[in-house]
């Protein structure tokens, strides 16, 4: 692998905006604020960039209205080819985006590959459907008028994305937009809009008209994007983050009736059966868990292992995870990054301390890395009590908690004792017993013997207070179309 530059590092932050892309193109705040975005590994400022005010994010929506029309009526096979060139253009620039993500993010640059790789997919999958949008004529039963379905944009959508996937949470919000006709507003995470603004200026580069995306990043979410979604011209909301926030969301939403999409919190159970083949487990248990440091909300966040095979699994586990090295996510030695934020890592530790004194045991890790950033040690924790919070919150960081299983519906009853319904796995060799887990358990995702799910041609969301609606797949485009019926008089009556 080759070694990350300290010059190469501030040759690619010199390319990347650093103000607001509004209606005609970059722009300073309105009054000219700045914020610093800062590398999670060191704690340095990368960048100054501008922080949007409410009058910047209102300008943003004035742009989206004004080019609704326009581009609602341009071509689905032009709306493709903006699409087409945009996955090409990123995957050209993989390296840059790998590398912005690992400096802003934190995550180690193999991972930040699959991400790019991962969120081009949704620019080329969604450059196929764009021109698949159809409806349907047909005669009514009474054989009286005849019926036309026509599928129509929704209108300007407001886009509020983590931090945690910076390229794949915009692409994955973005395409279908696009190829549906839709104009957007963007507002990034405040830890990570580089991204962002990045893709921004490479949309642009494909030929994205003016208008059709504003990127408004900035620290004061609320006042910006409050008024936004107050704002009649806004049809439709679509928000990834905290469960907390987004039922704060969905609630104002309810005021303009907007289209709402939630991508919400996670707790996923992480089945192992007696039966299971333990490598398939255990590898399935390290992507799972460790992926993005556990900062993601499809995470495993708790290992529900059957007794027989609860030992052998924990040595094998405990193993893999022993041999992460910890460091920069530049460092070619790197498994495993800083975690965002010392807010993130402080919640981490705070749950790790609490199972312990509540009698859980350390098998694995359990410390802060000692030095500059926010670092934390994977972690695995056994004999977990029932009623420790590690098994309820979303722990959103490198903490396996194991509890130990006797029976099938035990295992399914812990699986569903949780406010939460967005992914759970299962590692089994019995297909019958498979089955019946995707159907006893309550979630909109379902692993089975494969410990990432995650796939651009198939539906993500769950159920439950993991959130509404789906993105990917082809269900993913009908977030952003309204369904329109015509009728029409009979054509052969006088």
């Amino acid at each position: 692998m080759t070694t990350i530059t300290p010059d190469r590092e501030r040759e690619l932050l010199a390319s990347v905006p650093t103000r607001l892309l509004l209606g005609s193109g970059w722009a300073d705040a309105a009054d000219g604020s700045t914020f610093a975005v800062t590398d999670p590994s060191t704690g340095e400022t990368l960048l100054e960039i501008a922080d949007a005010r409410p009058e910047d994010g209102a300008a943003a929506l004035d742009a989206a209205a004004a080019a609704q029309r326009d581009w609602a009526r341009t071509a689905p096979r032009e709306r493709a080819e903006i699409l087409r060139r945009a996955f090409e253009m990123v995957t050209a620039r993989a390296d840059d985006f790998a590398l912005l993500m690992t400096l802003e993010m934190g995550k180690p640059l193999h991972e930040s590959r699959g991400e790019v790789a991962y969120g081009a997919e949704f620019l080329r999958w969604f450059a196929e459907e764009a021109p698949r949008i159809s409806g349907r004529f047909a005669t009514a039963p009474d054989g009286v008028n005849r019926l036309m379905v026509l599928k129509r944009p929704v209108g300007p959508c407001l886009f509020i994305t983590p931090w945690n996937f910076p390229l794949a949470m915009a692409t994955r919000k973005i395409a279908p937009a696009i190829a549906a006709g839709c104009t957007m507003v963007l507002k990034p995470a405040a830890l990570t809009p580089l991204t962002s603004l990045l893709l921004a200026q490479v949309l642009r580069e494909a030929g994205l008209p003016d208008g059709v995306l504003t990127v408004i990043p900035t620290t004061s979410a609320g006042a910006v994007t409050g008024p936004l979604i107050k704002d009649s011209r806004l049809r439709k909301l679509s928000f990834t983050g905290s469960t907390e926030v987004g039922r704060r969301l969905i609630a104002d939403s309810a005021e303009q009736v907007l289209r709402v999409s939630m991508e919400l919190g996670g707790n996923a159970p992480f089945l192992v059966f007696d039966d299971a083949d333990l490598d398939r487990a255990v590898a399935g248990a390290v992507l799972a868990k460790m992926r993005n440091g556990g900062e993601a909300c499809v995470a495993a966040n708790r290992f529900l292992v059957q007794r027989g095979i609860a030992p052998a699994f924990t040595e094998a586990f405990v193993e893999k995870i022993r041999a992460f090295t910890v460091a920069r996510g530049t460092e070619p030695e790197s498994k495993m990054g800083p975690l965002v934020d010392a807010a993130t890592r402080d919640k981490v530790a705070a749950l790790v301390e609490d199972a312990v004194e509540d009698g859980a045991t350390l098998a694995l890790g359990g410390r802060v890395v000692p030095g500059a950033g926010y670092f934390y040690e994977p972690t695995v924790l056994t004999d977990v009590p029932a009623d420790a919070r590690i098994l309820d919150e979303e722990i959103f960081g490198p903490v396996a908690p194991i509890v130990v299983f006797d029976t099938e519906e035990e295992a399914i009853r812990l699986a569903n004792s949780s406010e939460f319904g967005l992914v759970a796995f299962a590692f089994t060799r019995d297909l019958n017993r498979g089955l019946r887990l995707a159907e006893e358990i309550d979630t909109g995702m379902f692993g089975l013997n494969a410990g990432v799910v995650s796939n651009p041609a198939a539906p993500f969301g769950g159920v439950k207070q993991s959130g509404l609606g789906r993105e990917g797949g082809f269900e993913g485009i009908d977030e952003y179309l309204e369904t329109r019926y015509v009728g029409i008089a009979d054509p052969f009556a006088n």
